[in-house]
């Protein structure tokens, strides 16, 4: 994925900016706001790499219903990949969430400033795709025992029905690519959501809402939950 430093650079910069907006969103929460805010949240793993995913340390004694709440308040932010809580969960120990969190920041970087499109009404890739879908082949080739979930979205032309079955053909579309590249098909799990999920800020009918997104699954969790459970702490 990286061809020169110059390149690392502006991709790692443009991953903290991005980042950086969902932590500012956070801070809109109600539990987040005033001197003494519930949690401290960061969008970095524990070797500097930005992330989707929320990493929440309590700034206080929390039941387990406030723990829920705002967890499902920060993952319910858009962008947000997952939450997760420092003292106790799977994410305080082990490499092998860190390292698909790594791998998903990589992708992040990559998809920054650019997305996969498609025609309207159609499976068809706007020009520009392929070439994209050629670099990220390369970026998920070193995450190994990872399971990458493909959604597929749409805009709100049409009925809801159509577009849900669209957004399936697309995110099966952009599977059999990354598999003709050569990523292990037992590794990509494809989804439609049809115009459930438009980009917050843009007109529904926006045809930027046309795209796919990407998700890195830990390899260790078989079913995995976006938003960690209560552990032993």
């Amino acid at each position: 994925m990286l061809v020169c430093a110059i390149a690392l650079l502006f991709a790692s910069q443009t991953a903290v900016g991005y980042v950086e907006r969902l932590a500012a969103a956070t801070r809109e929460l109600p539990a987040q706001q005033g001197p003494d805010p519930a949690v401290e949240v960061r969008f970095y793993t524990a070797g500097g790499w930005p992330t989707r995913h929320a990493m929440l340390t309590p700034n206080r004694d929390l039941t387990e219903l406030e723990r829920a709440r705002i967890a499902q308040a920060i993952y319910d932010i858009p962008g947000v990949g997952g939450v997760h809580w420092t003292d106790g969960t799977m994410l305080a120990s082990g490499d092998t969430d860190i390292e698909s969190l790594r791998c998903e920041s990589e992708l992040l970087t990559v998809l920054a400033e650019r997305t996969i499109r498609f025609e309207e009404s159609s499976a068809e890739f706007i020009p520009g795709s392929e070439e994209l879908l050629d670099e990220l082949a390369n970026t998920l080739r070193p995450c190994v025992g990872t399971t990458i979930a493909i959604s597929g979205h749409t805009d709100t032309s049409g009925s809801p029905q159509v577009n849900l079955a669209l957004s399936q053909d697309r995110a099966q579309i952009v599977r059999r690519e990354l598999i003709d590249r050569g990523i292990p098909g037992q590794s990509l799990r494809a989804t439609g959501y049809g115009s459930s999920r438009t980009i917050e800020g843009l007109d529904p009918a926006d045809p930027a809402n046309r795209r796919i997104e990407f998700r890195v699954i830990s390899g260790e969790t078989p079913s995995p939950t976006p938003i960690d459970t209560p552990a032993a702490r």
